[in-house]
């Protein structure tokens, strides 16, 4: 997800922007504190490229005689999600679930190349998009966002430079699909009310970057949107043992969402319709007045007495 420096770039921004008293700015800074030493440091990440068979074989070295047709070329860009820090075996990586449904559902083998990497934020894109085009994938997936606050560069910035990585792939005949920027509210060691300012930042980040993908030609998935409500009622399940990235289960979550619009991408899905990926963000939807409350409000209005002719020059109405 995001490197633990967005913690103290978390404070430091909201100190710089928004006016902190010295109390609250103490406050956001003991919170910071406590949840990277709850988190403590990230684990590598495993890593298991190589040709994956549509009957479940792989990693296989991509000149094994049991490989027969070109595979579908299938790259991971990205930060620690792409990744999969927090996956305790090579079984469990996001990369490798993906492919592994891909070559089941295209019926032809699929390489994985991984090109992500831990701590990396967008201005590392550059760089894994040149890695990724000496092999040029047909289909590619990019997560990222997180760390992008631990540099303080700007959700339009982020967007932009997504937006350059995907263009370039896109142009050279890759179908790109992006997952957009994860709630990082939904991380239980981040305490109130630290944890609302990531959350806002991170929302922020994934419309840019919808926009930004959606203009480049790519795909984008909203995770924030699809995974939170999960991961807020299941944290023990879908956090790893840091609390911080996602568990096998929580990357068998994402997968659920990615594989569908990965398999639309490279033209094999045939699993009927996709569901329609949200425009509205999880967060702004919440905030939404309910039904119940409308209904009470309007209960509220009807008792209220009809102005008189003296409340009505007092008002001036």
């Amino acid at each position: 997800m995001f490197g633990l420096r967005v913690l103290r770039a978390a404070v430091f921004t909201a100190g710089a922007i928004g006016g902190l008293s010295g109390a609250a700015y103490g406050l956001l800074t003991e919170q910071s504190k406590r949840a990277r030493k709850i988190i403590g440091p990230p684990a590598a990440a495993l890593r298991a490229d190589g040709v994956y068979l549509p009957e479940g074989v792989g990693p296989l070295d991509p000149a094994d005689p049991r490989i027969t047709g070109d595979p579908l070329v299938f790259a991971v860009l990205g930060d620690s999600s792409a990744a999969g820090v927090g996956c305790d075996t090579d079984e469990e990586l996001p990369g490798v679930l993906l492919a592994r449904g891909l070559a089941e559902e295209s019926e032809r083998p699929v390489r994985l190349l991984t090109h992500a990497i831990s701590g990396a934020t967008s201005r590392e894109l550059a760089g894994q998009t040149d890695a990724a085009l000496l092999t040029p994938p047909d289909v590619a997936l990019v997560i990222i966002g997180g760390n992008d606050v631990t540099a303080r560069l700007s959700p339009g910035a982020c967007a932009l430079l997504l937006g350059a990585a995907v263009r370039r792939l896109t142009e050279t005949g890759t179908a790109v699909v992006v997952g957009t920027c994860p709630d990082l509210g939904a991380i239980r060691p981040i305490a109130q009310p630290l944890r609302s300012l990531v959350r806002s930042w991170s929302l922020t980040l994934a419309r840019a970057q919808r926009k930004a993908v959606l203009l480049a030609g790519g795909q984008p998935v909203a995770l924030a949107d699809l995974l939170s409500p999960e991961f807020l009622t299941r944290p023990a399940e879908l956090f790893s043992k840091d609390m911080f990235h996602p568990s096998a289960a929580g990357y068998a979550a994402a997968t659920q969402v990615l594989l569908p619009e990965l398999c639309a991408a490279a033209g094999v899905w045939d699993g009927g319709p996709l569901p329609t990926q949200p425009t509205r963000s999880a967060a702004a939807e919440a905030r939404r007045p309910t039904a119940k409350l409308v209904a009470k409000l309007n209960w509220r209005l009807k008792q209220v007495p009809p102005a008189t002719s003296h409340s009505a020059a007092v008002t001036g109405q």
